[in-house]
């Protein structure tokens, strides 16, 4: 009986072990200096799959506020990623350029780097492992 009890225990408290890690970790994203009040943050986490190339795998938009935007991502796997922020102003869902090629709207990515040309995944990736992690974005 003791040896029943003993294994039911040990089986109950593995697989809540299992749930809470299956459930991933909470990623807040602190986007500061956003300048003004003029249309939408754009926001998405990425895999090394969808960097750069389609719609992130979590992705937000927010009305834009003159200040500091915190954003919030919850059940987020472990793995690498990167994290893209673009204060679309005009709301026309995109990044705009100058003529020139350079953008002429705010943006931001994880890793900080920034380089001549656009950002590359190993630039600008962040692991994710099971503690809740918070990233500070600057426009």
């Amino acid at each position: 009986m003791k040896k029943l009890l003993f294994s039911i225990i040990v089986l109950a408290m593995s697989l809540t072990m299992n749930a809470q890690n299956s459930e991933g970790i909470t990623l807040t994203v602190v986007i500061e200096n956003v300048l003004n009040s003029e249309g939408h943050v754009l926001s998405g986490l990425h895999n090394e799959d969808t960097f750069m190339k389609a719609e992130g795998i979590k992705t937000s938009k927010d009305k834009a506020e003159a200040g500091e935007l915190v954003l919030t991502f919850e059940n987020i796997q472990p793995g690498d990623y990167a994290f893209s922020v673009l204060h679309d102003k005009n709301d026309n869902n995109r990044m705009d350029f100058a003529t020139n090629g350079m953008p002429t709207e705010d943006y931001a990515m994880s890793g900080n780097s920034m380089p001549m040309g656009p950002p590359t995944f190993a630039d600008s990736k962040f692991t994710v492992s099971t503690e809740d992690l918070e990233l500070r974005l600057r426009f």
